[in-house]
C-alpha cells in the first residue's frame, strides 16, 4: 500500500530524529534548533543531483562546490545578511563546516571564490531546479485545493541610468506644449451608469501569453530593475527600487513557483506563466488571485487547465461596491467562492516568513539572475521547514 505524503514525511522526521540527528552530534557535539533545521534541509533537497562534477577537468581543480552549495543553504537557513557573516560563521563554528561539508582542518574557500560559485549557481539556475525536482517528488500523486498567487517587493541596491536610446524616446514622446495652471481643461464625455469596459485588445502581453510556450512567456517578462510603487493598506502610495517575486502557494504554505520581473511589471503579466509553471508540477483545483489578476485572458487560461479560478473582483473606477448604481451591476463573490477566497492569505505569510526568517530582506547582489538565486535558496529552505511541518503528527 503506497503511503500519503504526511507518513512518508513522519517517517523522515523519525529517521533524523532517532538515527541521523544522533550520528551528527556524536560527530559534532550538541545540535541547536538552527543546525537540526540545516541537517533535514541538506538532507531532503537533492542538491547534489543538479551540481556537475569538475573531476578530470584542466587545469587548477576547482573547490568543491556541493559544499559551497550547502553554505549558501545555511546562509538561507540561519538568516545571514551577507555572504562574509556566513563565511566568518564558518570559520569560528567547527559543527557548520562539517554539516555543509567540509572536513576537520580543510582550509574554507576565499570569499571572491564563493562570489564565482554563486555566479555560477545563478547563471544554471541550480536552485529553480532544485526547488522544482523537490516539489515534484513530495506533492507527486497529492491533489491540491487551493493556489494562492501573489507579489511581494523585493528591494535591491541597483542603479539603471537611462539610455540614449531612452532619453530620446522620452524627448520625442514629451508634448511640445504644456497646460498652464489656470487653463482651462477640454470637454470631456460622461458616460451614464458609469464608463462602458472596453473589449480586450489583441496586442497586450496577456492576448499573446494565450499562444506562447512557457520558456517564451519567462522570455518576455520584462527581469532590469526598475521603480515599483503599490497602494499601502492605508492608502498610501509607496516605492521602491528592485524587483517583484511573484510565488504560487499551495495549501500548507508550500511554495510550488516562482518567477521574478522588474518593480514596473503589473501583477497580472507574470500569471498566465505561473498558472503553466504551477500545472507542470502539482496537480490542483481552485487559483486564488486578488483584483490585480482580474482579466479576461487570466480567467480563460486558467479555466483552459482545468482549474476553477477566484478573482476579488476589480471595482473598475467605481467608488463604491453596490448593486443600487445605475447601470451595470459590479460582480461580486458568491458565498462559496468569498468563503474560499479567504484560503488566499496563506501566500501573504510565505512572503512574510521568506523576507524575515529566510534572508528575503538582504539583498546584496546585482542582477535578476542572482537575486532570483538568492531568493530560491531562501524558498528552499523555506518549502522544507514547511514540508516538515505538514508530516509532524497535529497536536
Amino acid at each position: 500500500m503506497r503511503s500519503t505524503l504526511r507518513q512518508q514525511l513522519s517517517h523522515f522526521e523519525h529517521l533524523l530524529q532517532s538515527e541521523l540527528f544522533g550520528l551528527v552530534e556524536a560527530e559534532t557535539g550538541w545540535l541547536s534548533d538552527t543546525a537540526k533545521r540545516l541537517i533535514a534541509t541538506l538532507e531532503m533537497i537533492p542538491l547534489e543531483r543538479f551540481i556537475p562534477a569538475a573531476r578530470g577537468w584542466n587545469g587548477r581543480p576547482a573547490k568543491d562546490r556541493y559544499a559551497i552549495a550547502s553554505a549558501f543553504v545555511a546562509k538561507a537557513v540561519y538568516n545571514f545578511p551577507q555572504t562574509r557573516d556566513l563565511l566568518e560563521r564558518l570559520a569560528s563554528d567547527e559543527q557548520l563546516r562539517l554539516i555543509c561539508g567540509w572536513k576537520r582542518g580543510q582550509r574554507l574557500p576565499h570569499e571572491s571564490t564563493f562570489s564565482r560559485a554563486f555566479a555560477e549557481f545563478a547563471l544554471m539556475e541550480l536552485p529553480q531546479f532544485v526547488h522544482e525536482a523537490l516539489i515534484r517528488e513530495t506533492q507527486n500523486g497529492r491533489l491540491i485545493g487551493h493556489i494562492a498567487r501573489d507579489a511581494t517587493a523585493i528591494e535591491a541596491r541597483e542603479k539603471f541610468p537611462e539610455t540614449t536610446a531612452q532619453k530620446a524616446e522620452k524627448k520625442a514622446a514629451r508634448p511640445a506644449v504644456r497646460r498652464g495652471r489656470g487653463a482651462k481643461k477640454g470637454p470631456h464625455r460622461r458616460w451614464k451608469g458609469g464608463k462602458p469596459v472596453s473589449p480586450p485588445r489583441e496586442d497586450t502581453r496577456l492576448h499573446r501569453q494565450r499562444s506562447m510556450k512557457l520558456d517564451d512567456m519567462l522570455r518576455d517578462l520584462p527581469r532590469t530593475c526598475s521603480i515599483g510603487t503599490k497602494k499601502s493598506s492605508k492608502g498610501h502610495q509607496q516605492y521602491w527600487r528592485g524587483y517583484k517575486l511573484h510565488l504560487d502557494v499551495a495549501d500548507g504554505q508550500i511554495p510550488i513557483s516562482a518567477v521574478i520581473t522588474g518593480a514596473s511589471v503589473h501583477d497580472s503579466q507574470a500569471a498566465i506563466p505561473l498558472v503553466t509553471m504551477t500545472s507542470q508540477r502539482v496537480s490542483y483545483c481552485y487559483d486564488l488571485m486578488d483584483s490585480a489578476y482580474d482579466a479576461a485572458e487570466i480567467d480563460d487560461h486558467c479555466r483552459a487547465l482545468g482549474h476553477v479560478p477566484i478573482i476579488d473582483p476589480h471595482a473598475r473606477g467605481r467608488k463604491v461596491k453596490s448593486t443600487f448604481l445605475t447601470g451595470k451591476p459590479m460582480r461580486q463573490l458568491s458565498w462559496a467562492e468569498a468563503d474560499r477566497y479567504r484560503e488566499r492569505t496563506l501566500v501573504e505569510r510565505v512572503n512574510g516568513r521568506l523576507k524575515d526568517e529566510f534572508g528575503g530582506r538582504f539583498i546584496r547582489v546585482r542582477g535578476a539572475s542572482k537575486v532570483m538565486a538568492h531568493l530560491m535558496f531562501g524558498v528552499l529552505a523555506l518549502t522544507v521547514d514547511q514540508l516538515l511541518r505538514l508530516g509532524l503528527p497535529p497536536t
